[in-house]
């Protein structure tokens, strides 16, 4: 009778099962229809490894071994696995944990008190053998809301874990981009310095001849070592750039040999499509509304703190005064109860904690916002970049020619004694300023290509 009324408590406690808590709705996101810069809407069809598509074997190289040494990448691994424990602890709680208990004891009762019965022996051996078990019913939700944290929390990490990977490998693009395009000024300046050595030995040609004063022969000597010191600054600047690559690529001692930035592409640029497509698009965006999610049902199990848990037990087993008879008829003992614990007086504790939860989650609502909202800035600033770089290199170019021919024509007149050593010295600095310029501004071009590319999302897929 007792059995049959528990079983009908539970069955009712069962099926009036309720969910506590808010349900998961994605906020609206305040973002414009279309991005200020003129762009083609279409599918977003950045490949998967789009640094590939600068046709650099060791750019290629470096990225891929970023991806597999790289410490962060590793870290974000870590905590991802970290949190796809949590879901499987999460799926467990639904399960009774089952308890094994097995004991012996052996005591001595006083003979003096008068309490033994008589023929009864003051010595006592008690064999025990049982199996417990526990199981919170999850009639708040309690549980559903925990688990439904722990799964967005783990969908969370395994976005922050792409986050990673993306921001790796446009970092290494770009800390490959500033290499090469020091090599480029690198390579300007030793012209220049070759320029300059030339023009020096011209000078002291002419001086010695008595046509020109030393002036020119010290202006000349003073620009050819401002020429060579700039060289061994691009040089310090190129080693710590490379030291950055083998930071990133988990290679510490890399190296890398000289090349040229003008060899690299500048690679098809994919259409920016709509900005809403960005809240699929980036697992930043996705990682920022999984937390979201995990903070909305983490409010539900607040609220389920504030209500009773109820709870069965149960205890199966044997016990016996001797071992022999410990698995004989009689020896069997049981128990099954229902439980129920909750807050009578907490003077507003569980209320609070569970403001705190929906704090949390606006909190979490508002870092979303935010997210997407930065993206959709992000592509536009990639955007602008990549049009107004590619727009300068043509005027740089047009000042490389006006300065090279600027360049040729005062040599002549300095040869020819129609103008001092001045005209020409402006005139050098000038073209090495102009082709140094037109050097980082190709490598900026690179770079805000990779920011295009990262900002699209880079090639992800969502889950």
């Amino acid at each position: 009778m007792k059995s049959a009324a528990l079983t009908a408590v539970v069955a009712l406690a069962l099926s009036g099962c309720m969910l506590l808590g808010p349900n998961y709705k994605r906020p609206a996101v305040n973002v414009p229809g279309a991005y200020p810069e003129a762009s083609t809407e279409g599918a977003l069809t950045v490949p998967a490894d789009w640094w590939r598509l600068y046709k650099d074997p060791t750019l290629d190289q470096l990225v891929t071994t970023g991806l597999q040494k790289n410490a962060d990448l590793k870290l974000a691994i870590a905590r991802m696995a970290e949190a796809e424990a949590v879901v499987r602890e999460a799926n467990t709680t639904f399960l009774p944990e089952i308890d094994g208990n097995a004991g012996a004891s052996r005591s001595q009762s006083s003979t003096r008190t008068g309490t033994l019965p008589p023929g009864s022996a003051a010595i006592r051996n008690n064999f025990a053998l049982s199996a417990n078990t526990s199981f919170e019913l999850d009639f708040w939700g309690r549980l559903r809301r925990g688990r439904e944290a722990a799964s967005a929390q783990y969908l969370s990490s395994r976005y922050g874990r792409d986050v990673v990977a993306l921001t790796l490998a446009a970092g290494i693009s770009q800390s490959y981009f500033t290499v090469r395009g020091l090599d480029a000024q690198i390579l300007v300046s030793q012209e220049t310095l070759a320029a300059a050595e030339d023009s020096l030995d011209i000078a002291r040609k002419r001086a010695d001849a008595g046509v020109t004063s030393d002036l020119d022969v010290n202006q000349a000597d003073a620009n050819r070592a401002q020429i060579a010191a700039q060289i061994k600054d691009l040089r310090r600047f190129r080693a710590v750039a490379v030291h950055q690559l083998g930071l990133l690529s988990g290679v510490l001692d890399v190296q890398i040999a000289e090349g040229d930035v003008w060899k690299l592409p500048v690679p098809p640029l994919p259409p920016a499509g709509l900005p809403s497509t960005l809240l699929e698009r980036r697992p930043d965006v996705r990682e920022a509304e999984a937390t979201l999610v995990s903070a909305n049902a983490l409010i539900g199990v607040s609220r389920a703190a504030q209500f009773p848990t109820l709870s069965l037990t149960a205890a199966l087993g044997a016990q016996s005064r001797e071992l022999t008879t410990l698995f004989s008829a009689g020896a069997g003992v049981w128990s099954i109860g229902l439980g129920v614990v909750g807050p009578i007086l907490d003077w507003g504790r569980y209320a609070a904690r569970t403001q705190q939860a929906e704090a949390r989650a606006n909190q979490a609502a508002a870092i979303y916002e935010k997210t997407a909202q930065t993206a959709f800035r992000e592509v536009s600033d990639a955007l602008s970049n990549v049009r107004f770089a590619a727009d300068t290199e043509r005027d740089l170019r047009a000042r490389v020619d006006q300065s090279t021919n600027t360049l040729r024509l005062a040599n002549m007149r300095y040869r020819s004694g129609y103008s001092a050593y001045l005209e020409v010295l402006d005139a050098q600095r000038t073209l090495n300023d102009a082709q140094l310029a037109l050097a980082r501004n190709r490598q900026a071009y690179l770079s805000f290509t990779v920011d295009l590319m990262n900002s699209l999302g880079g090639g992800w897929q969502p889950y």
